[in-house]
Parts: structure tokens; sequence; C-alpha cells
């Protein structure tokens, strides 16, 4: 994700690093007292009640051009499952989240009155709001704030980026927010992304180190966790982009191309270049090592992105812990 945040200040934690053990070649079962998986409506199919989870991000409504919500998925749609199922509310562009959140405006007392409304069907709500203007963190905190009043005994629950240490003016400042929720999903994954470097989602002392820093501010009881399913690769090169008339020039006479075509009257031409792809992805061993990772440090608490797209193996070393 994008983050909009000032210059970084060292974080010490009190706490000596976790030496970090790798598993032997027979995978230790992880167990938990809570195991969220996230699934996508209309891929519901991800979904089977014999998976050990505790409960369902159900992903996700979203906030329209005009600040109305919209998408809400019917938790109907998942059948057989007897844990909690929360909404998942995202809005990932920063002039709508300015918009529906001024403090005072019909467009956010509107936004509040849908939310809940619609929370009315599940047994949560869960807010993912991940691109906001830095100088609109008061008025998310107070928007936070009215939901955290209006929602009753249903569980307040909120997705944040991972942090290893604080930052100037953070608008996700965990200690500003955690009094205001229930649970604090920290997506501990995108570490590297699409356009960066090549590397791990979540490499395991990257992972160990948010993990210390959120338990310190969020606290045990109120930390989720998140896990990547996913993977990224990364090519080498990327020719894909504009370019002028000389550059163009230029590749004719560095590729030796002669093989112009018109379409249509359009000058067009192929050619091929090598391409080196990296690619890096999680497994069974992967996911144990950071589940035994967050163990060690007492996390009670893990949620996984998402439902779909995971080795099957991985369900044979979770175990949810029964009250």
């Amino acid at each position: 994700m994008e983050e909009d945040a000032g210059a970084e200040i060292p974080f010490n934690s009190s706490d000596d690093p976790v030496e970090l053990t790798l598993p032997g070649e027979d995978l230790p079962v992880s167990s938990f007292p809570e195991i969220w998986g996230y699934l996508v409506a209309g891929r519901e199919s991800a979904f089977s009640k014999s998976l050990p989870l505790s409960d369902i991000g159900y992903f996700g409504a979203e906030i329209d051009t005009y600040g109305k919500l919209t998408g809400i998925p019917n938790p109907r749609n998942i059948r057989n499952f007897s844990g909690r199922i929360h909404l998942v509310v995202v809005c990932n562009n920063r002039s709508l989240a300015h918009f529906v959140l001024r403090e005072g405006s019909a467009e956010r007392k509107a936004l509040i009155t849908d939310l809940l409304l619609a929370v009315k069907n599940f047994d949560g709500l869960q807010i993912d709001f991940e691109l906001i203007p830095q100088r609109d963190a008061e008025t998310f905190f107070s928007f936070l704030g009215e939901l955290r009043t209006g929602i009753g005994d249903k569980l307040f629950t909120i997705a944040l980026p991972a942090r290893t240490r604080a930052l100037n003016a953070d608008v996700f400042d965990y200690r500003r927010i955690s009094p205001l929720v229930d649970r604090v999903l920290v997506m501990a994954y995108d570490e590297h992304w699409a356009a960066s470097d090549p590397g791990p989602i979540a490499s395991l002392p990257w992972c160990e180190s948010v993990a210390q820093y959120a338990l310190g501010l969020i606290g045990r009881e109120k930390l989720i966790m998140g896990l990547p399913f996913y993977g990224r690769a990364w090519g080498n090169i990327n020719p894909s982009k504009a370019y002028l008339y000389s550059g163009i020039q230029a590749i004719l006479k560095e590729r030796n191309i002669t093989g112009i075509r018109r379409e249509n009257g359009i000058p067009a031409f192929d050619y091929e270049v090598p391409v080196t792809v990296t690619v890096y992805y999680e497994d069974d061993y992967s996911l144990s090592a950071r589940m035994e990772i967050y163990k060690t440090l007492g996390v009670r608490a893990v949620g996984f992105w998402r439902l779909g797209q995971e080795t099957p193996a991985v369900w044979k070393i979770l175990q949810l812990e029964r009250e």
C-alpha cells in the first residue's frame, strides 16, 4: 500500500528479538484462539465449513463516487459457518476518503447511517481505508469514534498497514486507533510490492519486527496478525512505456529491425528480448515458520488474505483453539 506519512522515528523495543528458528521437515500444528479468513464476494466456493476458522472477513463493500455504501455482500451466501462473519468496507481513493470523512458533512452522516444499518446483518464491521490524506487524520479518528459509539455489541475492527516503528503524523497511528476498536488486523504483507525491487511478500525477520511493534502498542487481546497466501513475480525489464520518436528510432537501430508494417496507415513492429522473472510466494513451510514466530511472541489471532489463494497443505498445520 502507499503510505502518506512523515519521516520514520526509530522504535526501540524493550523486548529482546526472538531468535528465528525454522521448522524441520515435520511441520508443527499451529493453534490460535482466533483464525480469520478473508473471502471475496462472488468466490464463495473458496470457503469450506471444514476450514479451522473462527471469523470470516467478507470482502467487500465499497463507497461510490457520491459517498454511498455499495456492494454489500449477503452473509447468507456463506453456508454452514458457525463462526462470526464481518462486513469489510473498503475505500482506496484519497479524494473519496477526504470527501466522506469531513466532519459535519451530509455524506459522512449518511455513510455512518448506512454502515450501522448494514452491519445489523453481520457479526461485525471492519474498516479498510488504506489511502487517507495526512491532513485528515483527526477526522478519521473521530469517524472511527462515531462508529464505535453506534455499533453497539457488534465487533468493530480495522485493517491497518504494517509498521516496525513510529512515524511522524501517522494517519494509521496504532496508539490512537487501538482504543477505538475491538480488533486490529495488521496487514503484515507487501514488504515488497509490484513496483519495488523483488523480494519476499513478508520476510520472517520483518514479520517478527512488525509483530513486536504491534504487540507493544495494540496488545495481544486486540491484535490480529495478517498473513499472505499470494506471491508476486518481477521481470528484470519492462518495455511497456511511452517513447519519443527518437527513442523508437534508437530501438530500430539497436535491434536491427527492418520489418516495419502498417496497420491502417500506422507503423508498427515487433521484437523479442529475454526476460528474467523472479518469483516469491508462500507455501506451507513459510506459513508455518511465520505462524510459529507469532505463537512464540504471544500473538493470539491470525488472519489470511485470502481464501482461494492458498496451498491446501496449510490447513493441515492449523488448528483452532476452542474456548
